[in-house]
C-alpha cells in the first residue's frame, strides 16, 4: 500500500507540474514558484507548454503503473516511469537548480526503493 501511495504523490507532483507549466506559467504564483522574472516566462511560455506535456506523460505513466492485475507488468512500469523521473530531476539539478533533486529526485527515488525491495 506505501508504494501504491507513494508512485500516486509522484504521479500528482507531476500533474501539478504539468499544469503550472502548460497553463499557469505566466501567473504570480509560478514565477515566485521558479524564479522567473515575467519578461523570460512570456519568452518562454511555449517551450514550458512542451515542457510541462512531458511532465504530463511521466505523470500519466506513473498512474497507469498502478493499474494493472499483473505484478510483473506493474512493476515493470513503476521501475520505468520512477526511473524517468529520476533521470529528468538529476538532469534539472545540474542545468537548472539543485533544489529540483530534492523536490522531483527524493521521492521518485523512495518509491523506486521500496519497488524493487516488495
Amino acid at each position: 500500500m506505501l508504494i501504491v501511495i507513494l508512485v500516486a504523490l509522484v504521479a500528482l507532483e507531476h500533474l501539478y507540474i504539468m499544469i503550472l507549466e502548460m497553463f499557469f506559467w505566466t501567473s504570480q504564483r509560478t514565477l515566485k514558484l521558479f524564479g522567473l522574472e515575467p519578461s523570460l516566462a512570456e519568452k518562454t511560455k511555449a517551450m514550458a507548454a512542451n515542457q510541462g506535456l512531458y511532465n504530463g506523460f511521466l505523470s500519466a505513466g506513473l498512474a497507469w503503473s498502478l493499474l494493472p492485475a499483473s505484478a510483473n507488468y506493474r512493476f515493470e512500469l513503476q521501475v520505468f516511469f520512477l526511473s524517468c523521473v529520476i533521470v529528468a530531476a538529476i538532469f534539472g539539478a545540474f542545468t537548472i537548480k539543485p533544489k529540483i533533486l530534492i523536490l522531483q529526485g527524493i521521492p521518485a527515488m523512495v518509491a523506486l526503493a521500496l519497488v524493487l525491495l516488495a
